[in-house]
């Protein structure tokens, strides 16, 4: 949560809104915050912390954990028509990558802009080449992508 919170500006400026779901309560969202949080990010945390503490929302994403009564630690790029189009979920000893996440949002982006006319192959980086969708490419790929 720190490291999105560090970047949150870039996130901002992607148009992105990042929400943190958890079934923690307000108050130890709150806790965490000043406690931990915000003496790993300068003013804590940013973005809405919102408590899920009968686990709903985590259920209705798949990352909710019954015998724990927990959420897994997950990640869900959700776009404006409120579609998941990336989700990723890990166990609590290996982080994310803010940095693929927002690769990730700015592909989805891309592919947005041009109504999917345009693909981002794997390896793709931000101002890298695309794939231009169509019946030419097929079959053709390997001539045109070089990963």
């Amino acid at each position: 949560m720190s490291a999105v919170a560090d970047r949150y500006e870039e996130f901002q400026k992607l148009g992105v809104e990042v929400i943190a779901v958890s079934v923690d309560s307000m108050f130890v969202h709150k806790v965490w915050d000043e406690e931990e949080l915000a003496k790993m990010v300068d003013g804590g945390i940013p973005y809405p912390m919102a408590s899920d503490g009968a686990g709903n929302i985590g259920k209705v994403y798949g990352v909710y954990d019954e015998a724990g009564g927990v959420d897994v630690r997950g990640r869900f790029i959700i776009d404006p028509d409120g579609v998941v189009q990336a989700m990723e979920v890990l166990t609590p000893p290996v982080g994310r990558k803010v940095d693929e996440a927002i690769r990730q949002i700015k592909a989805f982006q891309l592919v947005r802009e041009t109504k999917g006319a345009e693909a981002t192959p794997s390896g793709w980086e931000p101002g890298g080449p695309t794939l231009k969708v169509g019946p030419d490419l097929v079959g053709k790929v390997w001539k045109v992508w070089k990963p």
